[in-house]
């Protein structure tokens, strides 16, 4: 083995491989894992690296710089200090962008690090350079971004673009094109605020006209007053009537034919409001502790213009306010709530909406914002979303992009294809993948895949009778995507530009330990039995319906046989998609208080848990129509625990407050789907997480498991996830486990085979795969 990668090998050494097979027999007896083999050559081949490949930033190169020791003054200068690790991944960042001049940089921290921190400092040191950070959120991380701004960066401006008044400071933002600021600005964009457009209708004004001796109502320019005009079948031009004009304007925007001014206008959404009384009375009844009959009396009593300048300029003078006698309106349990609310509520009379990219684009100068970041930046992966092109146009419009991401990578190599050409086009472009005429990506997507992916050829050859003279033979080809991405692609696109920073590397005894252990629960023996007759006949079915080309049974099979046993408290009725005829009944199991195998394993660490003092949070992906959280909520409140269920209900701009208010009432048990916290809600309050179902998703699995394991824990984090022995749920959580290993190919992070990066062969994706497991048991 040793032969075959030494540059000095001799003729001698090397002669046995052209003449038989023995020595190849050799060769692949000693075939070792991959993991044992970077373990073993790691440091050699490392030193090779990285003198073809030198890093950009080294830290005992580049502490002995000028540039390094301003930036590391302006660092320690910070309200906030990062930690050693996570300032030398802030130097790395600002040095590929400012340094080196590259368009984008991606910062693949691991869940937990501070990406928000490091993010808020790598701006802080190229304000300087880069004027004004554009940052795109989720909407229920927007005022948290706001919060460590400011308690990050001294003298901080913070603009918040994802209320109603957003549009109203775009404007105002034009109008200060020009004039430099004195402090550092920050402007953070919520990403659903970004791709919505706004609500339009048709303007024009009516006249009377007589055309032909007939008098009518023309449609006419607001502007010039010139009326609209089509074309008739003789050729003549004709005044259009104001009915007509309805129709034909409200298909899209036009503009008047003559002066060429907008025959549209915006309008607001919802139901309107026709006075400020109204306005103020509705914003101050979505403020806890505020009812009704409070608030007509707080505009009894202070006036609506008083208020509502309070609430649009001042919150906190409202929270503090105090009567004609000098006594506060709140008592303080109302005023630390209304002040906790009040950091994520905006108030606005000014305009309608607007798409602000769409503002951004055409109203404001080109590189106006030096920098973009965007935070969890894999959720602008996919072609079509639009979220993802309205992040397209605006990394195109910023000087530089910072894009942060504690999952790079999904698994598929096209998961990374849209990421690279929105953040550096160019780079895609000058390797062959460019648009078609016609704007389309798809093939460039498909070539990327073909050079730095998987891509499985499925060929099916089938006998045919179609010939006239002879037999012949049908052959068809499917293509179809598998996870992984070659080592080329990562050393092309991704080495280049993205810093690495693990939980580990930080150290400093910054953060706990950290444990995951998986429990396989026995079912009962009645509840195997139900369950092995359902799935023999389920799948018996599934295939009779394949040999018939017919897929439409292939997601309800699975996805009964994942619920069913965590459901079995109720009745299952399976029905065909199609036709709705009834495949199978399946009577209900337990009773409604008695406890399934699942429950009684939840409850038994529940009660471990609040011995120690320590609080759960559990993770149901069961919320919707097989709702198990309510069962969970009850039969833990009849052990007497206290229970909080965060809900979809719950606005996403709110569940961090909502989450503190459960705390403060003192709940053990946190009970939710894992997608409603899945990115951004730090909940330190709770070090033990329990997965009752995993889903499919790996992002979320990746992210929902780290929720408490962040900087600022106290305590030893635990994280266990629960299956049913011998059911397709085991299936689900072995896939799982594959799906992650390949994506932490591109994190750092090298799994034990090759092939897990290369080629894995379980299919297109967990779903399918699981599939496949069923039919082949």
């Amino acid at each position: 083995m040793p032969a075959i990668f030494s540059a000095q090998a001799s003729p001698e050494v090397l002669a046995p491989a052209l003449d038989g097979q023995d020595y190849l027999a050799d060769v692949t007896s000693e075939t070792i894992a991959l993991g044992d083999f970077i373990r073993e050559f790691g440091q050699g081949l490392l030193n090779q690296v990285r003198m073809q490949h030198p890093p950009v930033y080294q830290p005992s190169l580049d502490q002995q710089t000028t540039v390094w020791q301003t930036r590391q003054q302006t660092l320690v200068s910070l309200k906030r200090k990062p930690f050693e690790q996570q300032a030398e991944a802030v130097q790395a960042c600002v040095k590929l962008l400012v340094n080196r001049d590259e368009p984008a940089a991606v910062l693949n921290a691991e869940m937990g690090t501070g990406k928000t921190m490091m993010a808020i400092c790598a701006a802080a040191l190229m304000q300087q350079t880069h004027p004004r950070t554009l940052i795109i959120s989720p909407p229920h991380l927007v005022y948290k971004w706001r919060r460590e701004i400011l308690e990050t960066v001294p003298n901080a401006r913070v603009w918040v673009l994802n209320g109603p008044d957003t549009l109203r400071k775009l404007l105002s933002l034009r109008e200060r094109i020009g004039l430099k600021s004195d402090v550092p600005e920050f402007f953070v964009l919520g990403r659903v605020r970004m791709r919505m457009g706004f609500h339009w209708k048709p303007s024009f004004v009516s006249r009377n006209l007589v055309v032909g001796g007939q008098r009518f109502k023309a449609a006419c320019c607001p502007d010039c007053l010139r009326p609209m005009e089509s074309a008739a079948d003789d050729g003549e031009t004709l005044p259009v009537s104001a009915e007509l004009a309805q129709v034909m304007l409200s298909d899209r925007r036009r503009k008047c034919q003559h002066c060429e001014s907008s025959m549209w206008t915006l309008i607001r959404s919802g139901r309107p409001i026709n006075s400020m009384y109204d306005l103020v009375l509705n914003a101050l009844q979505q403020l806890p502790t505020i009812g009704p009959t409070t608030a007509k009396r707080l505009l009894k009593t202070f006036g609506e213009k008083t208020l509502a300048a309070m609430l649009e300029d001042n919150v906190y003078e409202f929270v503090n306010l105090m009567d004609e006698n000098g006594d506060l309106v709140f008592s303080d349990r109302q005023a630390k709530r209304m002040e906790r609310s009040l950091a994520s509520f905006e108030f606005s009379i000014g305009q309608g909406g607007y798409q602000p990219t769409e503002f951004i684009k055409r109203y404001l100068p080109k590189d106006y914002f030096g920098l973009l970041v965007v935070d969890e930046g894999h959720e602008y992966k996919n072609e079509g979303s639009a979220q993802g092109q309205a992040m397209g146009v605006l990394a195109s419009q910023c000087r530089k992009v910072l894009l942060l991401t504690g999952t790079l990578m999904g698994g598929y190599a096209d998961d990374l294809f849209h990421l690279l050409w929105r953040m550096n086009p160019t780079v895609m472009i000058e390797d062959g993948f460019r648009p078609s005429k016609t704007g389309s990506m798809a093939g460039a997507t498909m070539a990327f895949m073909r050079e730095h992916g998987v891509l499985k050829d499925v060929y099916k050859e089938s006998a045919t009778t179609s010939h006239r003279t002879a037999k012949g033979k049908g052959l068809t080809v499917r293509t179809s995507k598998a996870p992984g991405f070659g080592p080329v692609g990562i050393l092309r696109y991704v080495l280049p530009i993205t810093v690495f920073l693990k939980l580990r590397d930080i150290g400093q005894k910054v953060l706990p330990s950290y444990e995951e252990t998986f429990m396989e629960v026995a079912m009962q023996d009645d509840q195997e039995q139900a369950y092995r007759a359902m799935s023999m006949k389920l799948v018996t079915i599934l295939k009779q319906a394949l040999a018939m080309k017919d897929s439409t049974l292939l997601g309800v099979v699975m996805n009964v046989l994942l619920a069913w046993p965590d459901c079995c408290f109720r009745a299952e009725t399976v029905r065909h998609p199609r036709t709705k005829a009834v495949l199978l009944m399946q009577p209900a199991m337990f009773e409604e208080g008695e406890l399934s195998p699942k429950e009684v394993k939840l409850i038994e660490l529940c009660m471990q848990e609040k011995a120690l003092g320590r609080k759960v949070l559990a993770y149901s992906i069961y919320s919707g129509t097989r709702d198990t959280t309510a069962r969970l909520k009850a039969l833990l409140e009849e052990r007497g625990f206290k229970i909080g269920v965060l809900r979809a209900t719950v606005d996403a701009s709110k569940r961090e407050d909502w989450v503190a208010d459960q705390v403060e009432r003192g709940i053990d048990v946190l009970i939710t789907n894992p997608e409603l916290v899945k990115t951004g809600l730090d909940l330190l309050d709770f070090p033990t997480i329990v997965f009752m179902q995993s889903g499919f998703n790996v992002y979320t699995v990746q992210q929902a498991a780290r929720r408490s394991w962040r900087i600022g824990q106290k305590h030893d984090v635990r994280v266990i996830f629960l299956g049913y022995k011998g059911t397709s749920q085991m299936d689900c959580l072995r896939l799982m486990g594959k799906k992650i290993a390949v994506s932490q190919s591109t994190s750092g992070d090298m799994p034990e085979s090759g092939l897990d990066v290369l080629n894995d062969s379980e299919g297109e994706s967990i779903e399918m795969a699981l599939a496949r497991e069923l039919l082949t048991s």
